[in-house]
Formats: C-alpha cells, sequence, structure tokens
C-alpha cells in the first residue's frame, strides 16, 4: 500500500497448479469468488488464458495460467484480502497452486 499510486490496479497472476486436483480446486476458488466476492469490490477478471511453451524464458518460468484482474483501487483488494467470506475461500488457492506470482501493475501513458 506505500507504494500506491493511486487509481485502478491489474494484478499479474501466473500459476502453477498442484498435478493432482489442482487446477480444479483453483476453478471452484475462482467460482466461489465471482459470485459475490469480486462484485462487493468491483473486481473485474480482465484476461484469462492457458500458459503455453515459453519462447524466452529461464528454466521453471512456465505457468499453467496467466490472469490478469483489475481491481478499483489497492485499497479494494486489501480490503478484499481481509474479508472473512474471502477468507474462508483463500484455502482453495492455496490448495490449488504449488507455485504463484502476484503481481501489481499500474497503466504507463506512452
Amino acid at each position: 500500500m506505500a507504494e500506491d499510486p493511486g487509481g485502478s490496479v491489474v494484478m499479474l497472476n501466473l500459476l502453477r497448479f498442484k498435478t493432482d486436483g489442482g487446477r480444479e480446486c483453483y476453478q471452484r476458488y475462482a467460482e466461489a469468488l465471482g459470485k459475490s466476492i469480486n462484485a462487493r469490490y468491483g473486481v473485474t477478471v480482465e484476461y484469462l488464458g492457458e500458459g503455453g511453451r515459453a519462447l524466452v524464458a529461464e528454466d521453471g518460468q512456465a505457468w499453467d495460467m496467466v490472469v490478469l484482474v483489475r481491481y478499483p483501487n489497492r485499497t479494494a483488494f486489501a480490503d478484499m484480502i481481509h474479508d472473512p467470506e474471502y477468507q474462508a475461500l483463500a484455502h482453495l488457492r492455496r490448495e490449488a497452486l504449488v507455485e504463484a506470482v502476484l503481481q501489481p501493475t499500474t497503466p504507463v501513458q506512452l
């Protein structure tokens, strides 16, 4: 939050699933968020894509899925992850993933 420039933030999610049911567990997590939590905090999924073979990357940088999620601001993100309803679902995300990157991004004017 100390680095918050204000305005919306798009979170880059790089996800690597556990081989035994991780993808399905993450699907349950995403569906549960979409029913009420996303609407409550103004969250929108801007892009959801399957990871392909990395063309330029170091070993270990292949990801199963890429998700871009827009939050109205960083406060909405912080409030969401502290919400008791979110906390009750967060275990699904943890159980689904071997590794993840969650990188906040802000628009750049060209």
